[in-house]
């Protein structure tokens, strides 16, 4: 049985916390966070992203699933209004774009990881004969059938769906604004290579930070409290896991504080 978390003695907390980051006390604000963590140890608050993002601690392998799921569940219903409208996130239609200038497709199945509310499944729609779309938010996915796009649609975690899926192989797998979420990629990318058709395409976006800043580190918290890659690691943990580069473009991820977030578009074949 999980222990019941107080509520109330766990929002006393993240909000001390929160404060106390927000005042520039780096050492009191990650104590606090700490006692946030030893109430919520699931951590349904990402206290341990946070932590790191002010670079103390050690750096998690990926965004703990609780936090991401009550993230997402929570902003489910003003998503695509924030996203897309407030911080002009269009990756879905840059991997639409690049798939047509490219001339790669049309698709026999697609899987779309992190599929959220649906966005990169409407701009491919017409590209793929079968969708299938997996995410960890529940009230994501509800908001995605709502559109009628996807054959398929799962509520899981990335990582474990991979790993369990025994259906018919993918032609094209797609990873949009779902690297952030994650630190560590071995396992993303070898459970995109154990789901795709020999020659299929795995097409996903990153987030990066200038070179100097990750200070030798494959990957790191940046401030806004998501994962950032360096590029010399996304491409060699590509190569190890049977993938050959076709194109990595720079792209604005999405605007924060007024300014644009450097990331890449990245597709690459499995050649296994």
């Amino acid at each position: 049985m999980a222990k019941k978390i107080d509520e109330e003695a766990l929002a006393e907390a993240y909000n001390r916390a929160l404060a106390l980051e927000k005042s520039g006390d780096v050492d009191a604000a990650v104590a606090a966070y700490e006692d946030v963590l030893a109430i919520d140890p699931e951590d349904h608050g990402g206290a341990a992203v946070r932590i790191a993002a002010m670079g103390r601690g050690e750096t998690p392998v990926k965004a703990p699933d609780a936090y991401v799921e009550t993230l997402f569940d929570q902003h489910a219903e003003v998503f695509e209004d924030v996203l897309v409208e407030q911080l002009g996130y269009h990756v879905p239609m840059l991997v639409r774009q690049r798939l047509q200038a490219l001339k790669l497709g049309p698709f026999k199945r697609l899987l779309d990881l992190g599929c959220g509310t649906g966005l990169t499944g409407g701009a491919l729609r017409d590209l793929c004969e079968d969708m299938t779309g997996i995410d960890i938010s529940e009230k994501m996915v509800e908001i995605a059938h709502e559109k009628d796009l996807y054959e398929t649609l799962f509520v899981a975690e990335v990582e474990d769906f991979l790993d369990d899926n025994d259906e018919e192989a993918f032609d094209l797998v797609t990873a949009t604004d779902v690297l952030p979420y994650l630190g560590a990629l071995e396992p993303l990318f070898f459970g995109a290579a154990e789901n795709l058709t020999p020659g299929g395409l795995f097409i996903f976006s990153s987030e990066t930070l200038p070179e100097e800043t990750f200070a030798g580190r494959a990957y790191m918290v940046g401030p806004h409290q998501r994962f950032a890659h360096a590029d010399a690691y996304v491409r060699e943990r590509l190569t190890a896991t049977g993938f050959e580069l076709v194109e990595v473009s720079d792209i604005n991820v999405r605007m924060e504080d007024g300014q644009p977030t450097p990331g890449h578009l990245v597709i690459a074949r499995y050649i296994g």
